[in-house]
């Protein structure tokens, strides 16, 4: 997949996950897997430039939290800017894609 369109449903995708809870980076990595049964797989080197973007652009902020096991984890929260950006976004995607699947012969792309 190209890496832009990856990077903008990275962000995405990180936004809708913050939206549900605040997570630390390995928690985010390994919820966006199970929701997306296994087709997402981020490592740390792609998800970290992605939180690190989003808490410049304030649309996340990063705090401490000693976890049960003792063990202090950087977690990170949307932020209202984050929730705008989130649905900005969201909106660019469903553009994308109903674009994508007029090109492709309709809503499932059943012609492939």
């Amino acid at each position: 997949m190209d890496k832009r369109y990856m990077a903008l449903g990275t962000s995405m995708l990180v936004l809708r996950l913050l939206e549900q809870q605040s997570m630390y980076g390995y928690q985010i990595i390994r919820e966006l897997e199970k929701q997306s049964e296994m087709v997402f797989r981020l490592q740390e080197g792609t998800l970290y430039p992605v939180l690190h973007g989003l808490e410049q652009q304030g649309a996340v902020a990063g705090f401490q939290k000693t976890a049960e096991n003792g063990r202090v984890r950087k977690y990170y929260e949307i932020t209202s800017h984050g929730k705008r950006l989130l649905e900005e976004k969201a909106q660019e995607w469903k553009a994308y894609e109903k674009a994508v699947n007029q090109v492709m012969g309709g809503v499932l792309c059943g012609g492939l």
